[in-house]
């Protein structure tokens, strides 16, 4: 089935997410006393403000820094996976990346493509459009969609070739598979430090955009497919 849709319909994408605000104190009091109830059985024995630094894959308490989309061009028998970024403020970037969906990516052929997408980049972005009262996209608007008609691929699904107790790392798949690992720079745990405490934006961009690329090229791998090499990849 996967080697039968066609590259050119599907974007790829990955997303960067930190806490609201730099500091646990940048908080409302109720917003403080919700994050304390929220968080209470993942942190432990650690306090809710030690923790915070933790809050951005929550999308109640963070916010989207970057998205990082890819896709397929063919020109002949020439190869390129093109690759931009949306980044900055938060409202701008779910606006310029839904305006990609129903501008380029609005028909039925066309499918979204991430790393636990399913259970994180997809429903995050979502969560974040309606917090901001930006009116969700079809692509991204699941309300009455039966199974099979959610245009989403997850490569962390694919992977587990129906086996619901694997969890399996973008970065333990790609070394499996033979593939340059996107995390030789920071990984997901540092991003809230580079960010607010480095204002390195930059680097995560290029963190984000490498997940990206090896997102599809984890995919042409299912597929059986030669994994693209530096000339092939255009960043835009």
């Amino acid at each position: 089935m996967i080697k039968k849709l066609t590259l050119e319909n599907i974007l790829f994408l990955d997303i960067e997410t930190v806490p609201e605000q730099p500091i646990f104190s940048g908080l409302s009091e109720t917003k403080q006393h919700l994050w304390e109830q929220k968080s209470q059985y993942q942190r432990g024995e650690i306090s809710a403000e030690e923790f915070y630094e933790r809050a951005g894959i929550w999308a109640e308490f963070g916010k989207i820094i970057c998205i990082s989309v890819g896709y397929f061009t063919f020109h002949g028998n020439v190869r390129q996976f093109r690759v931009t970024s949306f980044f900055g403020d938060e409202v701008k970037i779910l606006k310029d990346f839904k305006n990609l969906l129903t501008s380029h990516f609005n028909q039925i052929k066309h499918l979204l493509c991430a790393h636990n997408g399913k259970e994180f980049d997809f429903p995050y972005i979502a969560r974040r459009m309606i917090i901001n009262n930006i009116e969700l996209p079809e692509k991204l608007n699941l309300f009455g969609k039966k199974p099979w008609e959610v245009p989403h691929l997850d490569t962390l699904e694919l992977w587990k070739f129906g086996d619901y107790k694997n969890y399996t790392s973008l970065k333990l798949l790609t070394n499996v598979l033979g593939i340059p690992s996107p995390k030789d720079d920071i990984d997901g745990s540092q991003v809230y430090k580079v960010y607010y405490q480095e204002n390195g934006l930059e680097r995560i961009i290029t963190y984000c955009e490498k997940d990206t690329i090896a997102v599809a090229q984890v995919f042409l791998r299912l597929r059986g497919e030669s994994i693209l090499d530096e000339t092939e990849i255009i960043h835009a």
